[in-house]
């Protein structure tokens, strides 16, 4: 039978669409006593009680940990480590009897595990074995059950596993990690040292939500969206679907987190003049599909994103390439 290790990393209550992943606390905020957080931490919530109970019923070994740092979450993947390998790399184990259920309050905090996965596992680039497919920098990373903690909510919000038609209550939760099939799919990773699961969205709102135009060059693979030139609502670079809609407007059409390519779409407005000499606005979309992206801020200052649910702001060129099949959902 299986040893199960169920990870919450804090739950929404806690964190608001943060969790690790960054260096900071999981759970918690900086200001609060260090005696009443850890003490609130360590308080599992329901769906993780019930999902244990559940593998506990059917003959799992199972082990509930909060992990309130990166170093916290890495003690627990290293659980997940093959044997030693002749060239030095550690590398996961294919027939590992460990199984890991991440319990979450949102796409970040899945996110923040498979960060970790992929700093645990990736080799140097200097050091790339000969068995590592050639489309990839990571090897095939371990399969991970996924429990929302709150099903409802998520569920609106269209989160991943919604969108991935994931088991979501407990005890379907347990079966599927217990009995399931891993169900492999494309990973992002980019050139800032972290991964995208579903999407981002790049892109301005004034404080009545209206969005602003910037400026950006956005290119896929060969194909230019944007130069530079053109003033930009808003870039969505899709994984899977979370980003599709931006209010209701179509920006990507067909994203698929399994068939090995990233979709891309810019939203430009177009200003014509009607017969009458009205001003006309109609919303371009571009789009375009490949292994790679880059988006190149071209106004100065900072360029404001959403990546899995996590802001952040982009002062720089950023790259995101497809790993196509590198991480694993359990299924039933």
């Amino acid at each position: 039978m299986y040893d199960v290790v169920l990870l919450t990393l804090g739950s929404e209550r806690d964190a608001p669409g943060a969790g690790c992943g960054g260096g900071e606390a999981c759970c918690g905020g900086a200001t609060e006593a260090a005696e009443e957080r850890d003490k609130r931490c360590d308080t599992p919530r329901v769906p993780v009680l019930a999902c244990a109970d559940a593998l506990t019923a059917r003959g799992a070994r199972v082990e509930t940990v909060t992990a309130r740092s990166d170093a916290e979450i890495d003690a627990v993947l290293a659980r997940l480590d093959g044997p030693p390998r002749p060239d030095g790399h550690t590398w996961p184990d294919p027939d590992t009897k460990t199984r890991l259920v991440v319990a979450i309050a949102g796409d970040a905090q899945l996110r923040a595990v498979l960060r970790r996965l992929v700093r645990r596992y990736a080799p140097p680039p200097s050091r790339r074995p000969a068995d590592l497919a050639g489309n990839r920098t990571v090897p095939d990373l371990p399969p991970v059950g996924v429990l929302p903690l709150d099903p409802a909510r998520s569920t609106a919000h269209r989160d991943l596993a919604a969108q991935l038609g994931l088991p979501r209550a407990p005890a379907a939760v347990a079966a599927a990690v217990l009995d399931g099939t891993p169900r492999r799919l494309d990973l992002l990773r980019n050139d800032g040292g972290s991964v995208t699961l579903d999407g981002a969205l790049l892109g301005a709102a004034a404080e009545d939500g209206r969005p602003l135009h910037w400026r950006g060059r956005v290119e896929v693979d060969d194909a230019v969206l944007s130069n530079g030139d053109d003033p930009l609502l808003a870039c969505a670079i899709g994984n899977a679907g979370g980003y599709a809609q931006l209010d209701d407007v179509t920006l990507l059409s067909t994203p698929d987190p399994t068939d090995g390519l990233v979709e891309v779409a810019v939203a430009v407005p177009v200003f014509t003049r009607s017969r009458l000499g009205r001003r006309r606005v109609r919303l371009e979309v571009r789009r375009a599909r490949g292994r790679a992206v880059s988006v190149l801020p071209r106004d100065g200052g900072a360029l404001p994103y959403l990546d899995d649910g996590v802001e952040g702001e982009l002062t720089r060129k950023r790259s995101w390439w497809t790993e196509p099949g590198a991480w694993a959902v359990w299924t039933a």
